[in-house]
């Protein structure tokens, strides 16, 4: 049978955090084996965004899909590993670029270790809006429905950053919310959420900035005469009406200030962009 470690002279027990700092370090260098690996057989790994438990035969498609993904998606540790008994505790920000600015989860996990290896993991997890934003409660109910965790919707994000970066779907009238999901292998519900709840904008919110920067992007030199209205239907907008809104909303002026203002071919950039 196994002796219990002696704590040292700090009251912390080098075997535990020994264990949870090699296991944080293997999450923030994205090393699924070796997180796998830190597992005990009969690890209980509680998600209480989600409310969901999983056991070991789960967490290898947990693990997966959870890690960090691109630099959109930013994984920071905001304190020490602290200790007590066989239990640390860590605290860090998932952080993502949203439809409004900074976005970020504040998680934090309890992490038992029993014969060396993780026993259990208890994490939570709430949602900032804003470097200065106030913590809420991620509603727990949707996103026991749609099976996401907070990492998870942050690999969301940057995933349909870059597809919409690379695949520039905005630029068909017709985009919608399902061809995006099926481009994606996201679900319809999966990705409302995201947009909805996490980064603060309506799909058509997302697509219209997209288009607004694809517009101003490809603003012509100054003798040339294609004028802005072009762009604006070039560059999936069907509607001169929401193209004007979305431009003063964006830029705070009408196109024909902007153009006041700056010069043809400016390069400028919308606030948190998607296709940037």
């Amino acid at each position: 049978m196994n002796q219990p470690a002696t704590p040292d002279s700090q009251g912390f027990l080098p075997a535990t955090h020994q264990v949870v700092l090699r296991y944080h370090q293997a999450w923030k260098q994205r090393r699924l084996e070796d997180i796998l690996a830190l597992y005990h057989p009969d690890i209980a790994y509680h998600d209480f965004l989600q409310n969901r438990v999983f056991h070991h035969g789960q967490l290898r498609d947990y693990v997966l899909s959870s890690l960090p993904q691109g630099e959109a998606e930013r994984l920071e540790h905001i304190d020490r590993i602290r200790v007590d008994g066989d239990t640390a505790f860590i605290q860090y920000q998932l952080v993502l670029q949203g439809g409004k600015g900074l976005v970020c989860f504040h998680s934090s996990e309890a992490i038992t270790v029993r014969d060396g290896l993780i026993w259990q993991v208890r994490e939570y997890a709430t949602l900032q809006q804003g470097p200065q934003g106030q913590g809420r409660p991620a509603s727990q109910q949707p996103l026991q429905k749609l099976g996401l965790s907070a990492r998870q919707l942050g690999r969301m994000a940057d995933e349909l950053h870059g597809y919409f970066r690379q695949a520039r779907p905005y630029l068909q009238a017709d985009c919608n919310l399902a061809a995006v999901a099926a481009a994606t292998g996201y679900s319809r519900n999966q990705l409302s959420y995201l947009l909805n709840q996490v980064l603060g904008q309506s799909f058509y919110g997302y697509v219209n900035q997209a288009r607004l920067q694809h517009v101003l992007d490809h603003l012509p030199a100054s003798d040339s005469k294609v004028r802005m209205d072009e762009l604006a239907f070039a560059a999936g907008f069907n509607s001169l009406s929401v193209f004007y809104r979305c431009f003063r909303q964006h830029t705070g002026l009408s196109p024909a200030a902007w153009l006041r203002r700056f010069p043809r071919g400016h390069a400028a950039t919308t606030e948190s962009d998607p296709a940037a």
